[in-house]
């Protein structure tokens, strides 16, 4: 069912939704008045915030292109969010014509529009799904004929995990989608925390509670535990700016200043 905007009708338009305050962010359009009011609140708590959302969509940018350079040409991406200019299609797809992507998101609204964006493009699609439920994302990824668990892939959670709280046992849930990669498969993660944050940054992170998805700030280690034993790629989990930056002009003075930490790994074949 469809409202007469064209949006899905279980949209609950009394909440603020973290995708939608996170595309305000970013300059997008797929937000509402609630969204736009909860995020000024948050501007003016954290001048910098909407830098911090687009270092976020930064790191992602260059893990994908490190991905593509070790040879994965079909990506997961969980907690994808509402399309915006740099979408993993984009990037993945204009260096491998070929390359296939899975976008997830919890959000109706991040959904629709993902595949309003995807039309007519056969080697990407949209499921709503929620990440507390990897068995249904694995399971909904491989009915869609784009993924090959055989294979190795890249499962990117840019953003997400952060949104599951600890009672959601967030590490089985890594454990769970790091199960059914193949061997040369590809985690990345990027996460917010508490460590070297001034306080109004945590303050402003818990307005989140008023939104369905609240965040939990966790630390550099507990980030790292979600890698699980996979070997991590140089420079390890590291504020976001720092991970293989383009050139060393792009990196902020106080890269700890946007508040999380990323990393990558790579799922390497057991020996023996």
């Amino acid at each position: 069912m469809q409202t007469s905007d064209g949006l899905p009708a279980e949209i609950d338009l009394s909440r603020p939704s973290a995708a939608r305050v996170y595309d305000y962010f970013l300059g997008g359009a797929h937000n509402f008045e609630i969204d736009r009011r909860l995020a000024e609140q948050i501007a003016s708590m954290t001048p910098n915030l909407a830098a911090t959302m687009r270092s976020g969509r930064e790191f992602l940018r260059r893990a994908v292109r490190a991905l593509l350079d070790a040879g994965i040409d079909q990506f997961l991406d969980i907690g994808s969010g509402i399309p915006t200019v740099g979408n993993v299609h984009e990037v993945a797809q204009a260096a491998n014509p070929q390359a296939r992507i899975v976008y997830v998101d919890i959000d109706p609204v991040a959904v629709a529009h993902s595949r309003e964006l995807l039309t007519g493009n056969d080697r990407a699609v949209a499921v709503h799904a929620d990440l507390r439920e990897p068995k249904l994302i694995l399971d909904e990824a491989r009915s869609s004929g784009l993924i090959d668990f055989d294979r190795p892939l890249g499962i990117l959670l840019a953003g997400v995990v952060h949104f599951v709280p600890d009672a959601d046992r967030p590490a089985d849930v890594l454990a769970t989608l790091r199960a059914a990669a193949a061997p040369g498969s590809f985690l990345v993660i990027s996460h917010s925390t508490f460590e070297d944050q001034p306080q109004e940054m945590l303050d402003a992170q818990r307005l989140s509670a008023r939104t369905d998805t609240e965040i939990t700030l966790r630390s550099r280690a507990e980030i790292t535990g979600f890698f699980g034993d996979w070997t991590l790629l140089e420079p390890g989990v590291v504020h976001m700016p720092l991970w293989r930056p383009d050139s060393p002009s792009d990196v902020d003075e106080h890269p700890e200043r946007f508040g999380a930490f990323g990393g990558v790994a790579r799922y390497d074949r057991p020996a023996g």
